[in-house]
């Protein structure tokens, strides 16, 4: 039986290895010196709750997969069944195409063409390039179609620390906004809140054991490096999810149920929030025959491997 993610690549860099899937383009693992900083999922598994997947052209959720281009309603396909959804995008499940695979990084391709819900055709690409003591992901999306769209961009990784108890870890996020959300509907339903004064402020860290999120977070602290930075540290180690400015959203996610592991923390880099394609909070437009890039990656620091 063939795999549901497809062919599995393998990238080197040192004593680093990551794995990259081809149906999806996702993050299977990352090891840095024998131990694990992403949750994985056997060969033979969809990608549980998501793990490591790529969300073009839009992250999380549009409301009732329905929404507006050109002054004409698009309904896409419902693939949130229970909640009559759109979620995640459009190249979750596609066979991407291998562009180049070198030692320690890998391209991959793939169109989303005109179709229902979506009528502008996009191509979108990844790369992701291992270092050492870290992962750089690059993402690429060109209008190839005759009109502007707006799209976001966004990825669900989970995170760990070699063996140690997610509960154990501490989550350090400088932002100083909140969407409000409906637990039912999964979707926002007002403008965003500010942290000071309530327990989604995390800009001083909080042990991850307690918090229950399934958060999107915004106001994101640009560092002097110009870079956004979420910390999950442990001790004197430290794991730091950074993107470029574009990617203004964190969406943070703490289920207690991931396969084999129990308790996980997905920090989600979002170019902007759920249901933006009608909201239109932070799309980025681009133009016919232009390309977007944009970057984020993981850095580990201090005793980490």
């Amino acid at each position: 039986m063939a795999n549901p993610t497809g062919e599995h690549f393998e990238l080197l860099r040192g004593n680093a290895r990551a794995v990259v899937t081809e149906i999806g383009a996702g993050l299977r693992s990352l090891t840095i010196g024998g131990a694990a900083y992403v949750e994985t999922f056997a060969e033979e598994e969809q990608p549980p709750k998501g793990a490591g997947q790529v969300l073009v052209p839009w992250p999380n959720r549009t409301a009732g997969a329905r929404w507006t281009f050109d002054g004409e309603e698009q309904e896409l396909e419902v693939t949130e069944p229970a909640r009559g959804n759109a979620i995640h995008g459009l190249v979750r499940h596609q066979e991407w195409e291998l562009v180049e695979h070198a030692e320690s990084s890998i391209t991959f391709g793939c169109d989303i063409g005109a179709a229902k819900g979506w009528p502008v055709p996009l191509r979108t690409g990844i790369v992701y390039d291992l270092a050492p003591r870290g992962l750089t992901v690059t993402h690429t999306v060109s209008n190839e179609g005759d009109k502007a769209v707006g799209f976001g961009v966004g990825a669900h990784p989970y995170f760990r620390i070699g063996d140690v108890p997610t509960d154990e870890l501490t989550l350090t996020l400088p932002a100083t906004r909140v969407r409000p959300f409906d637990d039912d509907k999964q979707l926002p339903y007002g403008e965003e809140q500010d942290v000071e004064g309530t327990g989604y402020d995390l800009r001083g860290g909080r042990i991850v054991g307690g918090l229950d999120l399934d958060t999107a977070f915004t106001g994101l602290e640009l560092g002097e490096d110009g870079l956004h930075h979420v910390w999950l540290s442990h001790h004197e180690g430290t794991l730091d999810v950074w993107s470029e400015p574009d990617f203004r959203w964190a969406q943070v996610f703490t289920p207690s149920d991931f396969p084999e592991r129990g308790r996980a923390i997905a920090i989600e880099p979002m170019t902007c929030p759920a249901d933006a394609l009608n909201s239109g909070t932070d799309l980025i437009t681009v133009e016919p025959g232009e390309t977007w890039r944009g970057s984020w990656g993981i850095q580990l620091a201090g005793s980490l491997a």
